[in-house]
């Protein structure tokens, strides 16, 4: 079906531009007069395969999108109308088509649940199963309270993974910056004086000028290298799931890093479980999403036996303490809440002390690589300065 650029007018008086798609011209324009807008003009564009593709809604947008159905419903605004506002007030073109198609299928019948799982791209599972559980218990303001609050929480995650990842990468590219510049211009020039005065020269000194000569001769090499590593471990662990599963079990293994993911995971895995099992979705359906967001193959297939276990009747603290991929403290904490018939609220209470964990834990890796860093920078400079130093200072002293 094409798709069509479209300019109309609201019942305000107020310009609206988009993109829908429609047959033809005609159903535009009957479409659009559902929607309550008067076409002013249109034109065909190319038709896009998934809405949300490409570059992604922010995490911004989405909360404004859930907190302004959460309070229109509340109000007891009607479901369309409601998303019609949101669609008028939206300020990101992305997030007005995806609103105008959203309307097009609750106004053809869709249940909001359905019509969001058209778009995986910018509407997880998550989304969808709390949506679809707020229609049958008839309490959708409470689902998209969730929802704001699941956006948050995973916007939270995202730059908790960003504060990780981004500080030794910035270190380590200002480190091989300064080698390169060291190796390929500082020390050739440096050479060419000390050998232009025939000086003798240390071990130390030849073997900085062999890198030296290495990293002028191969620097595509030492840049193509880490490259060429990364793509080969990917393709390696991409060719079978018995390869993912191994490299995301030798994954947690890895000292400190093996120990953030796996708090990571289990932060997420027990925010989705409690984020679900509080708006009313069945517990089995809640571990079948849960354990889809865990990024992690090794505690999938897990979660996977942790299914099942208490698909066959097995209480969840009993299953997940089965498994083996998950501490002491997670699997008592469950229990409680097992017994205790608030386990929505024990999970929340875990989900914020692995929350705090992580930050510690990350915190402490950058505590960790600072030091490491500035040792090996100054590893680096010392054995420049000495190896450049120590004939500089007996040329100058043969010829005093």
């Amino acid at each position: 079906m094409p798709q069509y650029a479209y300019r109309a007018l609201n019942d305000a008086g107020k310009q609206v531009r988009g993109k829908i798609n429609a047959a033809n011209e005609s159903d535009l324009y009957q479409q659009l007069s559902k929607l309550g807008l008067m076409l002013v003009d249109s034109k065909s564009v190319k038709e896009r395969k998934v809405i949300g593709g490409g570059r992604s809604i922010q995490a911004r947008d989405k909360i404004q999108f859930f907190v302004h159905l959460e309070q229109l419903q509340a109000a007891g605004v009607p479901l369309i109308d409601s998303l019609t506002d949101v669609r008028d007030s939206a300020d990101d073109p992305k997030l007005r088509d995806l609103t105008t198609d959203i309307i097009n299928d609750v106004t053809g019948g869709t249940p909001l649940s359905q019509s969001f799982e058209k778009h995986p791209k910018v509407f997880g599972d998550l989304y969808a199963a709390l949506v679809a559980a707020g229609e049958e218990s008839g309490k959708l303001t409470e689902s998209f309270q969730h929802l704001v609050h699941h956006v948050k929480w995973e916007e939270a995650i995202r730059q908790r993974i960003v504060k990780a990842v981004r500080y030794p990468i910035l270190v380590l590219i200002v480190i091989t910056g300064m080698l390169g510049f060291m190796m390929g211009v500082v020390v050739p020039g440096i050479v060419e004086f000390l050998t232009a005065n025939n000086t003798e020269l240390p071990p130390i000194t030849v073997a900085l000028i062999v890198t030296s000569d290495f990293v002028q001769a191969y620097w595509w090499l030492i840049l193509l290298t880490p490259i060429a590593l990364i793509l080969g471990i990917g393709g390696i662990r991409a060719s079978s799931d018995k390869m993912k599963y191994a490299f995301s079990c030798l994954g947690l293994r890895i000292p400190k890093i093996g120990a953030l993911t796996s708090k990571i995971a289990i932060s997420r895995f027990c925010h989705f479980f409690a984020v679900m099992f509080q708006s009313g979705v069945p517990i089995l359906q809640c571990l079948e999403t849960a354990q889809r967001v865990v990024a992690n193959r090794c505690l999938e297939e897990s979660l996977k036996v942790v299914r099942q276990q208490v698909q066959n009747g097995e209480p969840l603290s009993m299953a997940m303490r089965n498994s083996g991929q998950f501490p002491s403290l997670v699997t008592r904490m469950i229990k409680i809440g097992e017994d205790s018939g608030n386990l929505g609220g024990v999970l929340d209470n875990v989900t914020d002390f692995y929350d705090k964990d992580v930050d510690e834990a990350i915190d402490a890796m950058i505590g960790m690589i600072e030091p490491m860093m500035t040792a090996i920078s100054g590893i680096i400079m010392g054995w420049i300065v000495i190896g450049v130093m120590g004939p500089i200072y007996d040329s100058l002293s043969k010829l005093g």
